[in-house]
């Protein structure tokens, strides 16, 4: 927005802040204003112990926003009240060797079983009661507003370490408490609403699974009309008697993709995306192969299923793809026999036995 005179301006209700534009109550303070920071316990191992407290460290801090409150480790000494855990408590990674992975954070839902202590590559983090609600800060830093690798340094063996006298000085927009629990409530029913979500999708998958186990053992039958079904033993278990078992290599073609000439690193009229273990975690390409180059390759249509046959996700199969194909997979056209949808689905439920076929350290 642009006033009379046609300077920037912000809508009613806002201030310009050392974070930008702001509703006129909140405050901008540092984040060892309002919280305490602290990091955790060192021990050798000769503290460590079967019956003792148990101790979080970086792998307890888990990527879905929580912390374990199972850990693997317990120590015999004695641990001091101010390295101890409470619901509400917030974990930190404090180092890692991927400078990504620093200030990934976990919070303590429930109220330990018994004794919790924390480890020292983890940084605790609890708000003042009269400033920061301990949930909206959980989701603060969960957020974009703190930059972490900006408050990490690199140390000699290549890890990346949180700097937390540093991080003390970052700073937070800090709304009034009623705001700040009215924000941290909004966020928590969206997050149990994704849990929620997220467990039927988990639970749809187990069951595609098991209807897929039936299918490929008894045909296209109800699962209450299985007893019906003649079987026969074959190589792959028991199938229905008038099925066939053929290899592979019988009913379909195998087309090898290549390393092109050149690639480009933005897209260009007729280019095709460059299909590779990169785009497979990200789903979109970070390489283009130039139009002249795609006679000589080896391509794949939207109805293609394409197999990965090296490298360390080897029996993965994948359908719906467009591109050329790297070195590591292989495009498999299905012949006369065999319907193409068919044998994606088959070939879903073999990836232990695709898997355990490959050879050498590469896989």
């Amino acid at each position: 927005m642009r006033n009379e005179r046609g300077e920037e301006s912000l809508p009613e209700g806002y201030k310009m802040t050392e974070l930008g534009p702001l509703p006129k109550e909140w405050r901008v303070v540092r984040l060892g204003e309002v919280a305490l920071l602290e990091r955790g316990l060192s021990w050798s191992k000769d503290d460590e112990g079967s019956n003792g407290i148990g101790v979080l460290s970086i792998p307890d801090i888990l990527t879905n926003g929580r912390l374990n409150p199972f850990p693997r480790v317990h120590l015999s000494k004695q641990v001091t009240s101010n390295k101890l855990l409470v619901k509400g408590d917030i974990l930190l990674v404090g180092s890692s060797g991927a400078a990504k992975n620093v200030g990934r954070s976990g919070v303590l839902r429930e109220e330990p079983a018994s004794p919790l202590a924390f480890a020292s590559f983890t940084i605790r983090l609890r708000g003042k009661p009269d400033a920061l609600l301990q949930e909206f800060a959980f989701y603060l830093i969960q957020s974009s507003w703190i930059d972490f690798t900006h408050f990490s340094k690199r140390a000699a063996d290549g890890k990346y370490n949180l700097q937390l006298r540093q991080l003390q000085s970052a700073f937070i927009p800090l709304p009034p408490l009623d705001e700040q629990r009215a924000i941290a409530h909004m966020l928590r029913t969206v997050q149990r609403a994704k849990e929620a979500t997220e467990g039927v999708i988990a639970a749809l998958k187990e069951l595609k699974k098991s209807l897929m186990q039936h299918l490929f053992t008894y045909g296209p039958v109800p699962v209450t009309e299985r007893e019906r079904v003649a079987l026969q033993e074959s190589e792959i278990g028991p199938i229905p008697a008038h099925w066939q078992v053929v290899r592979l290599g019988e009913v379909v073609k195998l087309t090898k993709g290549r390393k092109p000439d050149e690639l480009m690193s933005k897209y260009q009229s007729g280019a095709l995306p460059y299909l590779t273990a990169d785009y497979f975690r990200n789903r979109l390409p970070t390489e283009w192969v130039p139009a002249q180059y795609l006679s000589r390759l080896a391509f794949c249509s939207k109805e293609d299923v394409v197999l990965i046959w090296d490298g360390s996700k080897a029996g993965q199969v994948f359908i719906g793809l467009e591109g050329v194909l790297a070195s590591t997979m292989v495009r498999i056209d299905p012949q006369n026999q065999i319907e193409r949808h068919y044998l994606y689905y088959f070939l879903l439920t073999q990836f232990d036995l695709l898997n355990s076929k490959t050879t050498g350290t590469t896989q």
